[in-house]
């Protein structure tokens, strides 16, 4: 029986070398961590703000006033269900279920600003954790449904994504951290998250230390000094993205031990399965020749 050693990215134009390369580049961080949780079982669960374009450095800011009242987590999660009606193999749904809690809080917190870099994180945390779902369609549409849930756009996601991850490619690790000096569209986001950062107006979550690591990895600067400038530059607390790297790393640890667990059982089962219908099989040929007079009177 083959054990999964590795999670890959369903990131568009990406080689397994760079899929590979961000995995182990997480592993190789030596970082303490808490955070997700995961439950290792195998069966199956069935499981308002507007946003818009503010500035064109692509921010969408969601700005809570007195009068607006957020949805309850339980209305996000409920509005999932709707989406997609589907049961979920739980060792995927369960993982879902935390995220939504997660997003949901980051969402609607009054000083929420969506930019790209946290788009970036969003769907790397998504696709690395959904590798392997059973059906490529399903697992795009789980993703449609869990980005409409929570109110937002799902094109956005996979379209900033793959715009960061293009430009993270063409970069060095000099370059992707003199971006203030430089000028262009990825550019300009980057120099807008310094400055709420710097102001004290930007909201910090964990997707977005994903993304981060993500525009490093792609660009072959994944060092942690180089990381180090890279918060500098973004006014970004280092210890934070490195304490929430490594909740990251954890999770996809224990995700790959617990897809291990699910295709022995799966393997286990198929084979119970497969001695079952030889066995049957058998019975049915054995009964056969037992109720044949022509073989009873040779």
């Amino acid at each position: 029986m083959t054990a999964i050693t590795s999670l890959s990215f369903s990131a568009v134009n990406q080689s397994s070398s760079e899929r590979n390369t961000f995995v182990s580049s997480l592993a190789s961080r030596n970082l303490s961590f808490e955070g997700f949780r995961l439950r290792s079982v195998f069966s199956c669960h069935y499981g308002g703000v507007k946003a818009s374009n503010s500035t064109s450095r692509t921010a969408i800011h969601c700005m809570s006033t007195s009068t607006d009242v957020p949805p309850t987590v339980s209305e996000t999660k409920s509005n999932f269900l709707k989406a997609y009606k589907r049961p979920i193999p739980s060792i995927y749904n369960t993982v879902l279920q935390e995220l939504i809690v997660q997003q949901h809080l980051m969402r609607y917190k009054k000083t929420y600003l969506y930019d790209p870099v946290f788009g970036l994180g969003l769907v790397t945390v998504y696709d690395q954790l959904m590798e392997g779902y059973p059906s490529d369609e399903d697992r795009e549409a789980i993703f449609q449904a869990y980005i409409k849930a929570l109110k937002e756009d799902p094109e956005q996601y996979r379209i900033d994504a793959k715009r960061l991850e293009e430009w993270a490619r063409a970069q060095t690790h000099s370059s992707l951290v003199d971006f203030s000096s430089k000028e262009g569209e990825i550019e300009g986001i980057l120099k807008g998250i310094a400055e709420r950062a710097a102001s004290g107006n930007f909201s910090y979550s964990r997707f977005f230390a994903v993304g981060l690591f993500r525009l490093l990895e792609l660009s072959n600067a994944s060092e942690p000094t180089v990381l180090e400038k890279l918060c500098s530059a973004l006014n970004i607390n280092k210890r934070s993205v490195d304490r929430d790297l490594d909740v990251y790393r954890g999770l996809l640890s224990k995700l790959v031990q617990a897809k291990e667990l699910l295709k022995e059982y799966v393997d286990r089962e198929k084979k119970k399965q497969e001695e079952r219908a030889e066995s049957q099989k058998a019975n049915e040929i054995v009964a056969k020749c037992l109720g044949d007079p022509q073989v009873v009177g040779q």
